[in-house]
């Protein structure tokens, strides 16, 4: 790499893009205001310092933020390099430059994944924000997730199986052709698991079906076994697809023996054996990260999740810039989005919360109100918010016991639980007789039992509690989280925080935004990592395109409307005429008879 700086924009490619474009273009603002927001110095460690010479990396970087602003494949984004005049603007190019072959920005992205740098080229951006004044620490912010489709397609536990053993017969054929051809029948295994394996394809009756399932168990176990026998070359157990195969097989089939002591491989049941969490089965061979998962009754999908957090100016929702006075006040900034996080599909929204305020904590950006829809987060997650200094505005869930749902009964919130003396005291009056500090399901909870004795003849224990034997128990969380809590389930209840919460509405805008110019739910490439590079660059696109239309005072696009929508509001503004004529000639009527 020859890193190249403060590079300037050939005069004639000056006049030229002025002429062609009077009102400016995305590219053309992101020169002209951020300047070169993307330095070769940044990717220094994915490059050598001997070889052939490469293409610019802060230009590539660039290239491919423009690239996800229209949507474009490798191949249209150099094309574009070589024939748009604002692209050439933007990376200091001259007219006659014929840019570069499509298949660099792939070996680009793959540098940037095996090196952990595209985290990096979205602070970068961050960065000259911020110091532009367009971003500041200590405001409002807004999160929410939506689904992402992976790259591959959809399979069922029957081709999930065969495809394993084909895709770890396809990487040895080429790894090791003459060793697999002293392993197996290549004839047969080739009529086999030629052709991919497909639901078309495959035997309409169910008892085919099974003994189908039975021969790709039968053949991954062999296949695996001549893999790891000591004559073959050690190095194969190292392929990715050797060990795809491995886990595939131990997630769908058991080995065991009949009664005669003879090997038996069958496809694992549901019911019976079990199966393997959704967070940890593999869906599919050629993407190893992508899970499957369910929100709802409706949404189903084999992928990832994306989690977006932008500012959130009010005045900028209501596309105001006056002050209280009804005075004109400084212009507001633009909703700009200041972290982007991918996970697997199955990953719980309140889970990714945490990580979301800690890279908000090392960018320096953390905001004072965060408003999310993080399907309820715990107490521990309020609590760490807290000590980062966020205040958390989003539903924490509510008290599911019995009593609580009935709201007849006595609720957690009718005892008084002194944490000093380690004393929970009952509405009649009547103290816990234990204190156990416990973890479930990985979170410090505390356990307290009241003695049967009290409980047994108390008057009010058809409200406190529902067991047939033994007293009312409460669980509860320590000190810090209960107080947290409390306060957390003590706000929502109000009016004034419903219509606080209001303002995290507006994200599903930026999501739709974000899939109308990025397809931002749609992963063009494999794996986790290469789909959060993805994500970064769309997040960098938008916030171009967004800074662009404040730069250039020119609205975001309207929706869509129909023409038979048109024709409605013509008709109605018609009517809205007549009307007005009809009540001016009553009126005039009624003046002459006066």
């Amino acid at each position: 790499m020859r890193p190249r700086s403060r590079v300037q924009i050939p005069d004639q490619t000056v006049l030229v893009a002025r002429a062609a474009f009077p009102n400016g273009s995305v590219a053309i603002s992101a020169r002209d205001h951020l300047g070169e927001v993307f330095t070769d110095e940044q990717f220094a460690a994915a490059f050598g310092v001997r070889g052939a010479p490469a293409e610019s990396p802060g230009a590539l970087a660039l290239v491919t933020a423009l690239q996800f602003a229209e949507n474009l494949t490798d191949r249209q984004a150099a094309r574009m390099v070589a024939r748009a005049i604002d692209w050439k603007y933007a990376l200091g190019l001259e007219l006659t430059d014929p840019g570069f072959d499509a298949s660099v920005l792939s070996k680009f992205r793959t540098r940037l994944v095996e090196h952990g740098l595209e985290e990096q080229v979205f602070t970068a951006m961050l960065t000259v924000s911020t110091g532009k004044g367009l971003i500041a620490a200590g405001g409002k912010q807004r999160t929410d997730s939506t689904h992402v489709i992976s790259a591959v397609r959809d399979l069922n536990r029957l081709e999930v199986a065969g495809e394993s053993v084909r895709a770890c017969l396809e990487t040895l054929s080429v790894a090791a052709p003459d060793w697999l051809a002293t392993a197996i029948d290549v004839g047969e295994w080739a009529h086999r698991y030629g052709p991919r394996i497909d639901s078309w394809r495959l035997p309409a009756s169910q008892a085919k079906r099974d003994r189908l399932a039975q021969v790709y168990g039968t053949d991954a176990v062999a296949l695996l076994r001549a893999v790891f026998a000591p004559a073959a070359p050690v190095w194969l157990a190292e392929l990715p697809a050797v060990r795809t195969l491995r886990t595939v097989l131990v997630q769908n089939y058991l080995i065991t023996t009949d009664s005669r002591g003879r090997e038996v491989i069958r496809r694992r049941e549901a019911d019976t054996d079990g199966l393997p969490p959704a967070r940890s089965r593999i869906t599919s061979p050629y993407d190893t990260d992508t899970r499957w998962a369910a929100k709802g009754d409706d949404l189903f999908w084999n992928g990832y999740k994306v989690h977006l957090t932008e500012t959130c100016d009010p005045d900028t929702e209501h596309g105001t810039t006056s002050d209280h006075d009804g005075q004109t006040g400084p212009r507001p900034t633009p909703n700009l989005i200041v972290n982007v996080a991918t996970t697997a599909a199955t990953v719980p929204d309140v889970k990714a919360t945490t990580g979301i305020h800690q890279h908000l904590h090392d960018r320096r950006l953390l905001p004072a109100e965060h408003y999310l829809d993080s399907g309820y987060p715990s107490a521990d997650t309020i609590a760490t918010a807290q000590t980062f200094g966020v205040t958390m505005v989003t539903p924490a869930l509510l008290d599911q016991s019995a009593q609580a749902r009935a709201r007849t009964g006595y609720d957690k919130t009718c005892f008084t639980i002194d944490f000093d003396t380690r004393q929970v005291t009952c509405p009649q009056g009547h103290t816990n007789t234990s204190w156990s500090p416990t973890v479930q399901r990985g979170t410090e909870v505390i356990v307290v039992k009241f003695p049967t004795t009290t409980c047994g003849p108390c008057p009010a224990r058809a409200q406190c509690t529902t067991a047939k034997r033994g007293g009312r128990q409460l669980t509860f969380y320590p000190r810090d989280l209960h107080h947290a809590l409390t306060a957390a389930r003590t706000r929502q209840t109000s009016d004034s925080w419903h219509d606080k919460y209001k303002l995290r509405a507006g994200v599903e805008g930026t999501i739709n935004q974000a899939l109308d110019i990025t397809g931002i739910r749609h992963t063009r490439y494999r794996g986790l990592a290469k789909t959060r590079l993805q994500h970064v660059f769309s997040a960098i696109a938008l916030n171009l395109v967004r800074l662009h239309t404040w730069w250039t005072d020119h609205p975001l696009p309207t929706a869509r409307t129909s023409n038979l929508q048109r024709l409605d509001h013509a008709l109605a503004a018609d009517l809205g005429v007549c009307r007005r004529i009809g009540a001016d000639v009553v009126t005039n009527a009624a003046w002459r008879r006066g």
